[in-house]
């Protein structure tokens, strides 16, 4: 392709490192914890509404998570379950906090060629803290100019990304496994953007629908970048 491109983020969770299976491992244990109240399947489909009812409040990441689990217990039980109970929900969440840091294939490679020749941003929603920690243990801070965690990732939230960098729409790349989040609000405004799939997605941000667009590509894994560019 030609040469414009002179600005490329990155999404963080499950494009730069894994996440979600920590936190659909965490679902399994919580879910086991009711199985007296509501089957497993019950239980998951509970704690995703209360997600959904909470996300305009707490946002993404770990701690909205605990705390929807909490409200999912109370919720589930009518009150009555044990305080024992809830603080085993917060150990839970305690310990998806602390999960390693495993990063995915290639991304080290990729990222030491990129350097250097183009701008490189990680641009991530979730938790300031939690983000910044896992930034820190993953030993990727360096190759990045620029750190920008969002509370979303919509149209309104790259056009702010764009302005603090200085950079036009056409001059930016935007590569995660996302498609609602990494992918379409970019090409809305008018964005290249690659797609790079990960084996889970969280349920809150599946796209079924085919995507094809000029401006559009997609990836076996983050190495691909370097012959798409």
């Amino acid at each position: 392709m030609e040469n414009h491109i002179t600005t490329i983020a990155f999404d963080a969770d499950d494009t730069l490192w894994i996440n979600e299976p920590y936190f659909q491992e965490t679902e399994k244990e919580f879910c086991a914890l009711l199985e007296d109240y509501l089957p497993h399947h019950s239980v998951s489909q509970e704690l995703f509404k209360t997600e959904m009812q909470n996300l305009h409040l707490y946002g993404y990441g770990v701690k909205g998570f605990m705390l929807s689990m909490v409200e999912t217990i109370c919720r589930v039980s009518s009150g009555t379950a044990s305080l024992q109970l809830v603080n085993k929900a917060i150990e839970l969440g305690h310990n998806l906090l602390q999960q390693p840091i495993e990063l995915l294939e290639g991304v080290t490679e990729t990222l030491e060629q990129l350097k250097g020749k183009y701008r490189l941003v990680m641009a991530t929603k979730g938790d300031l803290l939690d983000q910044e920690r896992k930034l820190k243990k993953s030993g990727l801070e360096k190759y990045f100019h620029h750190i920008e965690i969002m509370s979303d990732k919509k149209n309104s939230d790259y056009q702010k990304l764009l302005k603090h960098l200085d950079c036009k729409p056409e001059h930016f790349l935007m590569l995660g496994n996302s498609i609602k989040s990494d992918i379409l609000p970019v090409l809305e405004m008018g964005g290249y953007a690659a797609h790079i799939p990960f084996h889970i997605t969280w349920a809150h941000e599946q796209h079924e629908h085919q995507l094809k667009h000029e401006r559009f590509v997609e990836l076996d894994d983050i190495s691909g970048v370097l012959k798409y560019l």
